[in-house]
Formats: C-alpha cells, sequence, structure tokens
C-alpha cells in the first residue's frame, strides 16, 4: 500500500481512468457505498491557472466509478473563507458533470457540522463528510505562501466549516491539520500535477508537469508533493506532525514510486525540482499574525503587481495583516481585523485589486 504510482499525458480523463485500472483501489468494497470527490476548488479559478484541480480528472474517477457499479457518488467541497463554492464549481467548469453523470454538487459552507476531538483539541468537520463511507482525495500539488506546499493533508480543511477554517490560523494552521488527518481518512488520492503554480495556492503561475499521481498515504503523497517543488519534508511543518501522529509515512526512499506512462520517464521529478517559493524583497514587509489564506494571498498578489510597477520601493512602514491585530493600534493595516489601526483597508478578506488600489494610494 505504501506505493505511488505516477502517469503522464495530455489527456486527464484517461490517463485518471488508466491509473484507477491499474491499481483497482474498490476491488473489495461493496458497490452500495457512499463515495465523496473532494477537489481543491480554494477559488474561483479555471484549473489552467494552477490553484484548482481539472474537472477532467474527477471526470475520470466518475467514469471509472460507475463502469464498475458504484452509484452512489458525490462531489464535496468548501471553498476558502471570502469566495463562494457555488462561484467555484461553475468557475471551475465542474457544473457539466452533475449533469452528464447525475452526480450532485455539494457545498459544505452550507453544510451543518458536528464537532470531534482528538487529544486536546476539538474540530468542527462538516456533517456529510462524517456520512460518507469512501472518501477520494483529489488535491493539486502546487506550492502555498504561508506553509510553503499544499496537497493531500491540506485539502482536507476544505472539510471544514469556514468559521474553523479561522480559527486554524490563529491555532497556526500545522498542529490542527496533522489533528485533522486523525478524524478524517482519505481513502484514496489522485494528486492533479496538471499544471500547478509552484508558488501560491490561488494560482496565477501554471507549470506545466502533465502528471498525476495516486496513492494511499497523505502524509507520503506530501512528502512526494514537498520533493517536487523542491522543499525537504522536515520544511513543511504539518508533514511531519501527522507523521508523529501515526497519518502515515515520510519514507519516500523506501516507497515505490511507480510510473505506469507509456513513454517511462526517468527524470520523474526534475521540472520542478529545485523551484521554491519565490524569494521576494516585498514579503518583508508583511508582518503576519493569523491571517486567513485569503486574505494573506490577496495582500501577497497585491504587492507582487505593486512590485512589478516599481512602487514597492516607496514603502518604508510595515503591513500589518491577521485575526491577532484584533483591537490593536498601529500603522497600515489590511482587513476587518486592523480596523483599530491608524490607516486599513476594510474586507473579509479585501480583493487583491482593493488591496493594490489602497496601497497605490498611500
Amino acid at each position: 500500500m505504501n506505493n505511488l504510482y505516477v502517469i503522464s499525458g495530455v489527456n486527464p480523463t484517461q490517463m485518471t481512468i488508466n491509473l484507477l485500472k491499474y491499481i483497482n483501489p474498490l476491488s473489495n468494497k461493496s458497490k452500495d457505498i457512499k463515495i465523496g470527490i473532494k477537489p481543491n476548488l480554494v477559488c474561483a479559478s479555471p484549473a489552467s491557472e494552477g490553484a484548482t484541480t481539472h474537472p477532467e480528472i474527477v471526470e475520470g474517477i466518475i467514469i471509472y466509478l460507475q463502469e464498475n457499479g458504484f452509484s452512489d457518488i458525490k462531489i464535496i467541497e468548501g471553498s476558502w473563507v471570502g469566495d463562494s463554492t457555488k462561484r467555484a464549481y461553475k468557475a471551475c467548469g465542474f457544473l457539466p458533470l452533475t449533469s452528464k453523470y447525475n452526480v450532485p454538487l455539494v457545498d459544505l459552507q452550507e453544510d451543518e457540522y458536528v464537532v470531534k476531538q482528538y487529544k486536546d483539541l476539538e474540530i468542527k468537520i462538516c456533517k456529510t463528510v462524517t456520512e460518507i463511507d469512501y472518501l477520494i482525495n483529489v488535491p493539486l500539488i502546487k506550492g502555498h505562501c504561508q506553509t510553503k506546499i499544499t496537497c493531500a493533508l491540506k485539502n482536507l480543511k476544505g472539510l471544514i466549516p469556514d468559521i474553523e477554517k479561522r480559527r486554524f490560523h490563529t491555532l497556526g494552521l500545522h498542529k490542527p491539520i496533522a489533528y485533522l488527518n486523525r478524524l478524517i481518512k482519505q481513502d484514496l488520492i489522485i494528486s492533479d500535477a496538471i499544471c500547478p503554480d509552484p508558488y501560491f495556492e490561488e494560482g496565477g503561475s501554471p507549470h506545466g508537469l502533465n502528471r498525476i499521481v495516486a496513492g494511499y498515504d497523505p502524509v507520503l503523497m506530501d512528502t512526494y508533493a514537498a520533493q517536487v517543488l523542491g522543499y525537504r519534508h522536515e520544511e513543511v511543518q504539518y508533514i511531519t506532525l501527522a507523521e508523529g501522529e501515526g497519518v502515515g509515512s515520510t519514507l519516500l526512499n523506501e516507497a515505490k514510486i511507480i510510473d505506469i506512462s507509456s513513454d517511462k520517464r526517468n527524470d520523474v521529478e526534475s521540472e520542478l525540482l529545485g523551484i521554491k517559493q519565490k524569494e521576494n524583497k516585498y514579503l518583508r514587509l508583511i508582518e503576519e499574525a493569523d491571517a486567513c489564506s485569503a486574505c494573506y494571498s490577496n495582500l501577497v498578489s497585491a504587492l507582487n503587481q505593486l512590485n512589478e510597477i516599481g512602487l514597492i520601493e516607496k514603502f518604508s512602514e510595515q503591513i500589518c495583516i491577521g485575526q491577532s491585530y484584533r483591537g490593536y493600534k498601529g500603522c497600515i493595516g489590511i482587513g476587518d481585523c486592523t480596523k483599530d489601526f491608524n490607516t486599513y483597508l476594510a474586507g473579509c478578506p479585501p480583493k487583491a485589486e482593493d488591496i493594490l488600489a489602497f496601497l497605490k494610494g498611500l
């Protein structure tokens, strides 16, 4: 079971079907089980931008399942705070799947939740997740401006309500992500590495890899993802925390990475290996304290644009962002959490274009 299976090509739907036929993951499962497919639709951005799961991969999963007699299938997702899951389903090309294959799209932002506990931490989990017998996680292998990478482990964050997503940031993200993976078991992982953005979660700089990776161990998958993106797994704290909690293994050198592509390739990691997040000087302007991902990434996007037009050098004051700034006084703040600052931009989260206009005005 501690293997990873890789396939490369140009047709994501057929690649996914071929991958599933090779590993035959549900051979011992009842045809009556309830199956949930969890893509990464963090925002309303097409997959070509490198932020969201290709609908063609999910289509390949559905075709394989239905051809093998499984009919109780749902696509489940909750986009990040500040965006709409329904808008993401539409923008990301998932609406045709529900009409073509009679598979419902569940918006977890509208779901009820239950409270579960692991060790000293209570976590709210969307109720729909607890009613599923078999969870297929379909994350991206991509970069993240706060945690360096995101893949299988962090993708489960879309299965908790928005109020809990905010709280995860106040808890430092890493520990609650590791604990969440003890409370929710992902039975199969199909990772999208078609054209991921190696820098930021919301995409914009896609790199063509034309690859899909399957496996059963989320820690092993994330260790592989870290390597592809040029990191050691020790640099991503929630990976080592999850291993410590018994979620999986980081021993990638002891696992088999089986390439089932018709055109075998020896340089399976070469395209992105060594690429890390851009070391931009403007990131030093940010004073972040428990900021939600959407708010933080929108600020980074705005600063990047400000840098491109040559205005970034005009800033000497630190720009504060995050939930821990509630009630504090300061100079420049981004988001509603900094409403007591001398100068701040309202929004939860404010849009990147609004942040850009705000900073240009300063």
